[in-house]
């Protein structure tokens, strides 16, 4: 309410100014300068009457029928009319001359910093809606009916600084931390193929969108982002995802129809249908489908690329993201 009083308050006082902008630009009506002109003609007739009056009073003085002061009256009433004549005759050429430029210009800018007031008002009522920056999927609503929220601080007085978390579920990336000694082996557009760990069966295309201008020095890596070509509703926000990155001759093989490399590892490292691969030093656990198994070990059909670093017989302890070290057979 307060907004909207303060943009209808700007609004009329720039209404008010272009009115007296238009009228001083017009300049005078027809009809102001027959009133001045009406106001001078009676002037004009009054200035004669006290003129004979004069005269006549002067000869009374002179044969001693009126006193001297009945001669100074009419001297002042003669000068009075004259000088009333003249400010009509004046006032008469101002109304036909009309408004000076000097006074039109202000008027002008006047009227320009009233339309920047009245924007100014229009933009704080405007921003009283909270409209959404992009098309998307609400996934957290911060407040509730009745509370406070603020565009200052978060925590002010208890008041939120944000009403919804919203993201676009069409447009989703993957954000890996790659140890720079692997970091040269990728490349702008590079194809990917990805993983989630709520859904291991499902796979998704991806490319690299992203590579991060500077390298992480403590932690020695560089983040890539991945972007999800065909995100679909099984994916959502802040799940944890395996990214395999596939060579350019990978990418032509499949493109040329050149069938799967067959995957076989150790039965051993096969655990409830999980694999852990070492990366970076660490434990990954990786989703597989297997397929059948003969003496050299049990095929994978899904979850792996080859060429990783699988462990083999692994601890029932060992979590994803221990760190783990190799040990020479």
């Amino acid at each position: 309410d307060e907004y909207r009083a303060q943009f209808e308050q700007a609004k009329g006082q720039l209404d008010s100014l272009q009115a007296r902008l238009l009228e001083a630009e017009h300049g005078s009506r027809p009809q102001e300068i027959k009133v001045a002109e009406a106001n001078l003609e009676q002037a004009k007739a009054n200035l004669v009457e006290t003129r004979i009056t004069l005269g006549r009073t002067k000869e009374l003085v002179a044969q001693g029928v009126l006193s001297r002061q009945q001669l100074d009256d009419a001297n002042f009433k003669y000068d009075d009319a004259v000088a009333r004549a003249a400010s009509l005759g004046r006032t008469l050429e101002l109304a036909q001359l009309g408004p000076r430029k000097e006074q039109i210009d202000s008027l002008r800018g006047q009227v320009e910093q009233a339309k920047g007031m009245v924007a100014y008002a229009q933009t704080q009522l405007d921003n009283t809606i909270i409209r959404a920056p992009v098309d998307g999927t609400i996934l957290e609503r911060a407040v509730e009916k009745g509370e406070f929220v603020t565009n200052g601080f978060v925590g002010d007085k208890g008041a939120k600084g944000y009403v919804v978390t919203l993201a676009d579920l069409n447009d989703l990336q993957v954000e890996l931390d790659i140890n720079q000694n692997d970091f040269a082996k990728l490349h702008m557009d590079q194809n990917v193929i990805l993983t989630t760990d709520a859904f291991p069966d499902r796979k998704y295309d991806g490319v690299i969108a992203e590579m991060s201008p500077k390298a992480d020095r403590q932690k020695a890596t560089v983040q890539v982002k991945v972007k999800v070509l065909q995100p679909d509703n099984y994916l959502r926000p802040e799940m944890n995802a395996s990214v395999s990155f596939l060579s350019d001759e990978q990418k032509s093989s499949a493109a040329a129809g050149t069938p799967k490399p067959l995957i076989i590892v150790p039965t051993s490292a096969v655990k409830n249908d999980f694999v852990f691969v070492v990366l970076d030093g660490k434990a990954v656990r990786r989703a597989v489908k297997t397929g059948s198994t003969n003496r050299q070990g049990v095929q994978i059909e899904q979850g792996l690329i080859g060429g990783e670093d699988i462990i083999m017989n692994p601890p029932d302890g060992l979590k994803d993201g221990d760190r783990v070290h190799a040990k020479t057979i």
